[in-house]
């Protein structure tokens, strides 16, 4: 029975047998148990990171915390300017930017081709117009070209193009691109928008792993506005950034409330990112959990191991104590707070390990796959759920092997009988 005096005499059997094992020994099983701590939280984090991390770049690059943009029947925002005002004028919004956005075409052989039949280097893109300086203080725009330099204000005939576009940059074909070859920033390419034709130089390269991104063209927003012979101010996306702690769920009704959502499409950054990531998360939560529990079996295994040859060398030990009245319950709880022991603490310089190191040197320095900059995922309340896990698995794999020798015979424990 598991009394109080039993607790109290397997708590002091557990301690004089910590105090008198080796230290090489004890080492080594806290070291499996802090691995197996990191097998259970760092595999999945780093999985759910890897799609967190796609989140993440579309809210800071592309969507910010609510977006609107044109209904479906319509190619621009209706009535932008007042809009745009009335967003200004809400005590959420902490910057906001606007972008004209247009189908278009670009081509850069179009000077060396010698014949009609002769297949142009060309692709099809999307060409975005912005306000150089409001999209880099928005999204950081300037920091993703990687050759070449960013738009200046009352820059003419210049724009930027996504990686995706360009074979030289380009990671592969993609379905519907065909990367243009031999254009590098100061070639001079044609770009086609609704019938207008320009010549324009490549001023930068844009590298992002956001495909809506990666396979678009930036010009200033008068050139666009230029080429597609807009006179208004409608554009295609207003993207909104919230002061932080600001509810985008709640901010995205009051949009709707004030009647916006009859002239825009109003999402927040999680409606707006493409179909199937979250259920790609999901998948990658559930295969580390998986991988991890391999791990957790591992060490319950070795507890056991330890415990039962712990056991087995302490036989006669055992039987001697049996002998003068400390009961078997007690000798079994003492072997349950020795695993205890041993996963609380791997438990606990694994906790300080992640928090104090791989979390925030993850999110300094991102792990760069090549679809997203990673991070480490590792929620309180995940964490603790897993301590819990491994604190369990240990304690069980602890009792088992002590129950089954202590249940044997006193006498023949004594004497060393099997």
């Amino acid at each position: 029975m598991f009394s109080l005096l039993n607790i109290r005499v397997g708590f002091y059997l557990a301690v004089r047998q910590l105090r008198r094992a080796s230290l090489w020994t004890t080492g080594l099983i806290v070291f499996v148990m802090l691995l197996t701590f990191l097998n259970l939280v760092v595999v999945t984090g780093i999985l759910v990171g890897l799609i967190e991390g796609i989140n993440e770049s579309y809210r800071t690059q592309y969507t910010g915390d609510v977006i609107l943009s044109a209904l479906p029947t319509k190619n621009y925002i209706e009535d932008t300017p007042s809009v745009v005002a009335f967003i200004k004028t809400l005590p959420q919004v902490s910057m906001l930017t606007e972008r004209y956005q247009s189908g278009g075409t670009i081509e850069a052989n179009y000077l060396t081709r010698t014949s009609d039949t002769e297949k142009p280097n060309a692709t099809g893109a999307q060409v975005i117009g912005i306000d150089p300086v409001a999209e880099n203080a928005f999204s950081g725009l300037s920091a993703q070209v990687i050759d070449g330099a960013y738009l200046d204000v009352g820059d003419y005939d210049r724009v930027l193009v996504g990686n995706l576009l360009l074979a030289k940059y380009a990671f592969g074909n993609q379905p519907g691109l065909t990367p243009l070859t031999d254009v590098a920033p100061g070639t001079k390419v044609r770009l086609t928008i609704n019938g207008s034709v320009r010549e324009v130089i490549v001023k930068g390269v844009v590298k992002s792993k956001i495909a809506p991104l990666a396979a678009s063209i930036f010009i200033p927003a008068a050139e666009l506005r230029m080429l597609t012979g807009r006179t208004d101010q409608n554009v295609a996306q207003v993207v909104i950034r919230l002061v932080p702690g600001s509810d985008p769920d709640a901010f995205k009704a009051l949009l709707l409330a004030s009647g916006i959502g009859e002239k825009a499409k109003i999402q927040t950054f999680s409606d707006a990112i493409p179909n199937g990531v979250a259920d790609i998360k999901t998948t990658f939560a559930m295969l580390g959990n998986g991988f991890s529990s391999i791990g957790l079996v591992v060490a319950a295994i070795t507890i056991f191991i330890v415990i039962f040859i712990n056991a087995i060398t302490r036989r006669k030990f055992i039987g001697i104590l049996k002998g003068i009245g400390i009961s078997g319950e007690a000798i079994e709880i003492s072997y349950v707070f020795q695993s205890l022991f041993y996963a609380s603490i791997g438990s606990a310089i694994g906790v300080l390990v992640l928090y104090g190191v791989l979390v925030p040197a993850v999110a300094a320095h991102p792990i760069d796959f090549p679809f997203s900059d990673g991070i480490l995922v590792a929620p309180i309340d995940g964490t603790a759920i897993r301590i819990g896990l491994l604190v369990l698995t240990t304690v069980i794999a602890g009792y088992l092997p002590s129950r089954m020798i202590v249940r044997k015979n006193t006498l023949d424990s004594i004497l060393g009988r099997n």
